[in-house]
């Protein structure tokens, strides 16, 4: 007992003395300014068969990521071949001509690490991380993969059955088909708009067809090559050259602009007792390559795409009509839209709108105090700093320059643009930008419950 009161004392003592942390607490520093990012020092050439290759020495942990970027997916698939890019690229997994599945593995295990491949809308990506001294063999390794892979037939069938699974959850699940209608709407029968086959398409593809796609979309012209990170320059542009510098041209990469609509429309989907609806709200916006997109990034993360943002802290925080709401910019090649998703519980659906709209306004009415856009603006800031801290977040920067046809000056002077960004152009960009008469509206949700809420919507905006 003793101890424990002397402790006590000693505690009280330490509490109550003028030095103490508590008595005397001083104001933290204030935040540095944001840094622009620093292009590593990077090697690009292209071979005579118009492949594009890009080695950026980084960082000092001894490993190096491969990234294979070829300009395909959606963008080449017609109306009835949605999904036969990603079964093309779950095929390309299953060996090459002289590898089988499990080498493939196996090789790749060996160097530390794995190889992938995915397909999106306008590029399909082939690669990984290994430890540096492998990044010559992940470089032929990948080479391998993209130009002779074996697309077995025997291995179609097990493929279609995961990616009807797969389908199976996704439309069994009101998100996806909110953005399905949504991106149905702004563009229409183009290949951006079209978001999942039917069964029937997917159970009806063929080998010959799998086939005819990586034929026809996968050849030097379209490919770009990116190697980050630790690794022998002389040693992987040795590869390169071998690996890929006999690769057939191919054909240049699809030019297909979507004619996206800006109009207000609202779709409901019918989702019988749902206890949620789910709202996706929205309309084409500039794609990265136009002046005003970065301004138009800094007005979306304060009106919803940061956790901070005004129609998450309204519709969160201050109504809890919705756990995680936020708005986005995507963008695809030459293309872009802005979009805000929410799930709100089903009552409010109608007062959720009404309160996302509200802020759109007072965005477009009133331009926001300096001190809420500088703390936007400083979290712009430090999340695309951490972006290009590691090797895969750099390769990825580069890739999404070069597919909006960006110079590396784009990302040099990115922190300074943002930065740069007054409440007079957020205001000026919500205004052009954000008009909500052009928006369409997509909720999926219980009908009986969800209708009469949407009426107000589907009047023309005054």
């Amino acid at each position: 007992m003793r101890t424990r009161n002397l402790i006590v004392a000693a505690a009280a003592f330490l509490l109550a003395a003028p030095g103490s942390a508590t008595a005397q607490r001083s104001t933290p520093p204030p935040i540095a300014p944001p840094r622009d990012m620093k292009i590593p020092p990077k090697r690009e050439f292209t071979l005579p068969n118009g492949m594009a290759v890009t080695l950026v020495p980084f960082g000092l942990v001894p490993k190096a990521n491969v990234s294979l970027a070829i300009r395909t997916g959606r963008i080449d698939q017609r109306a009835n071949e949605t999904w036969l890019a990603e079964l093309t690229a779950d095929l390309m997994m299953e060996g090459t001509g002289s590898r089988s599945a499990a080498k493939l593995a196996e090789e790749a295990a060996a160097m530390g690490g794995q190889v992938f491949v995915g397909a999106g809308s306008d590029l399909t990506t082939i690669g990984g991380e290994v430890l540096a001294e492998h990044a010559a063999s992940m470089v032929r390794l990948v080479a391998d993969v993209a130009r002779n892979p074996l697309l077995p037939e025997s291995e179609l069938p097990r493929l279609k059955a995961s990616r009807l699974r797969t389908l199976s959850i996704q439309r069994s699940q009101p998100q996806p088909l909110a953005q399905e209608k949504f991106l149905a709407t702004l563009y229409g029968d183009h290949p951006y708009g079209r978001l999942f086959p039917t069964e029937e398409m997917l159970r009806g593809y063929t080998i010959d067809q799998v086939r005819a796609f990586h034929r026809k979309n996968f050849g030097a012209q379209r490919a770009h090559i990116y190697v980050a990170g630790v690794f022998d320059g002389a040693a992987v542009e040795r590869a390169i050259r071998d690996a890929f510098g006999d690769w057939e041209r191919g054909s240049a990469p699809t030019e297909n602009p979507p004619a996206p609509k800006s109009q207000r429309s609202v779709t409901l989907i019918d989702r019988p007792n749902a206890v949620q609806s789910t709202i996706v709200l929205g309309l084409p916006a500039p794609d990265p390559s136009e002046r005003d997109y970065l301004a138009l990034g800094v007005t979306n993360s304060l009106l919803g795409g940061a956790f901070g943002s005004r129609i998450t802290s309204n519709i969160r925080e201050d109504k809890g009509y919705t756990y995680s709401p936020f708005s986005s910019l995507t963008d695809y090649h030459g293309q872009s839209h802005w979009y805000q998703q929410a799930d709100v519980t089903t009552n409010v659906t109608g007062a959720s709108l009404k309160e996302i709209f509200f802020e759109i306004d007072r965005l477009r009415a009133e331009p926001p105090p300096a001190e809420e856009l500088t703390g936007i603006k400083n979290n712009m800031a430090g999340i695309f700093t951490l972006q290009n801290s590691s090797r895969g977040g750099l390769v990825g920067q580069f890739r999404w320059a070069d597919l909006h046809g960006l110079d590396d000056s784009y990302l040099s002077t990115y922190v300074q643009k943002v930065v740069a960004v007054t409440p007079a152009e957020v205001q000026r960009i919500a205004r052009e930008y954000l008009q909500p008469d052009k928006m369409a509206i997509v909720v999926v949700g219980d009908r009986k419950t969800v209708a009469e809420q949407l009426t107000p919507y589907e009047r023309p905006v005054p």
